[in-house]
């Protein structure tokens, strides 16, 4: 990393801590699968004058919601459930059954945002029969399907049936399905030495209170876990680049799209299935904020740019989860991607004959080759994969998913049947 991008990465860290009142933080930036820069700003990671580094560990809050989901997802894609099954048949007799999956892992099934009772974050935690006693669907924050509403609540519900479909508990999957495989090493249910200590900054007196670490109980697939910044950087690594023993591309792209939002703030802030999304124009940051008492965290990548960003501060309150949105825009544009370069293609092993001019009654399109994939551009715009013989599926685009079929006439083509749109090698009339 330039020297220059280094020192603007560093005055964002330390602006943060100065203007928030910051006891300290800490921060990392990934690119193309190596965690290329580190910085922390403050002296008071604990009482002692612990001093913040990449592997001081602090508490990650909402960013464990994004293992949870991650436990979820894996639990689909091996068949033990479905994401539009009722939360009802996986929890009998639970409150707010009806909702689906889906509903809690995008906040859009209207359940309210805490469980009853003493504020779960400043109290110690309770088993999960004795929070489900508590639920109640007179509670409710509003209607299914209707806005993005963020619900602590129901990430404690798909841990639980996470927990219950594996047969271990929700950390043990934790351990053995995400950390493990990810070597992510110091993350951690309890804090381990070295660990910052929560504080919050009194408003007028400036001094520093030691904030509660509660173990969260049945609350804990919502907030609970501690880590460090190698570990979010390694985890960052993973959102960019899965692992297939983890999660597949592709139900990375699942959950890294728009399911539900905030009428306010629409897809500029959106929410997909267990992570936040922000938009960039033409990029999108994904990832997770958190905060428990004392302690802030953020973690966004670019999947594109191949670059992300990690935050870690024990302070109550502050610009901290947010400052990785800001460190991925300093990289991109101090040190944007290069292009690809470009190579000469290869020869299709299917497709070649489709190469070249076609027209959509009279409007013309082309079809010619992109990294060794068809690439339909034009009036109609879309890349397209083989199926069989003749036969296509569209990849991205209006077309996504649908078929193109290449229709003959004897040995010759006589046109192609884009999801009934006709293309013929001449417009209408020649």
């Amino acid at each position: 990393m330039r020297p220059d991008t280094a020192a603007t990465l560093y005055a964002e860290v330390a602006a943060a801590q100065s203007e928030w009142k910051l006891p300290s933080i800490s921060a990392g930036v990934v690119r193309d699968g190596e965690l290329v820069w580190t910085g922390s700003r403050g002296r008071f990671a604990d009482a002692s004058g612990l001093e913040p580094g990449p592997d001081v560990q602090y508490r990650i809050g909402s960013i464990t919601k994004t293992l949870t989901a991650v436990l979820v997802m894996q639990c689909r894609d091996d068949g033990l459930l479905a994401l539009n099954d009722a939360v009802g048949k996986h929890l009998p007799g639970i409150a707010f059954g009806d909702l689906t999956l889906r509903h809690l892992l995008s906040h859009s099934g209207g359940m309210n945002a805490e469980p009853e009772g003493d504020w779960w974050e400043r109290n110690p935690g309770v088993s999960f029969d004795t929070l489900a006693a508590t639920m109640d669907e007179s509670q409710a924050a509003g209607r299914p399907d209707r806005r993005y509403h963020y619900s602590n609540l129901g990430y404690a519900l798909l841990g639980e049936i996470a927990s219950r479909l594996r047969g271990a508990s929700w950390m043990e999957l934790v351990t053995e399905r995400i950390l493990k495989p990810l070597e992510m090493r110091r993350t951690s249910y309890f804090p381990l030495a070295p660990a910052a200590q929560g504080f919050s900054v009194h408003p007028f007196s400036g001094r520093l209170s030691e904030e509660p670490a509660h173990d969260a109980g049945a609350m804990a697939p919502a907030g609970q876990l501690w880590s460090t910044i190698e570990d979010l950087a390694r985890y960052a690594e993973f959102w960019i680049d899965p692992g297939y023993e983890v999660l597949s591309r592709d139900t990375i792209e699942e959950m890294a799209s728009p399911t539900a939002s905030d009428p306010r703030e629409g897809l500029a802030a959106s929410y997909g299935l267990g992570l936040r999304l922000h938009a960039d124009d033409p990029n999108l940051f994904i990832g997770h904020t958190g905060s428990m008492p004392g302690f802030m965290a953020g973690l966004f990548v670019d999947r594109v740019r191949r670059i992300g960003a990690v935050t870690l501060g024990n302070g109550t309150f502050g610009r901290c989860a947010s400052v990785p949105l800001d460190l991925l825009r300093i990289v991109a544009s101090y040190e944007p991607v290069l292009p690809a370069e470009w190579v000469p293609e290869p020869e299709l092993s299917q497709g070649e004959e489709l190469l070249g001019h076609w027209y959509w009654g009279n409007t013309p399109v082309t079809m010619s080759v992109t990294a060794g994939i068809l690439q339909l551009s034009g009036a109609l715009t879309s890349r397209f994969s083989p199926l069989g013989p003749d036969l296509y599926r569209g990849r991205d685009g209006y077309f996504a998913g649908e078929k193109l079929r290449v229709v003959r006439d004897g040995d010759t083509i006589s046109h192609l049947n884009l999801a009934t749109f006709v293309l013929t090698r001449t417009p209408y009339g020649a």
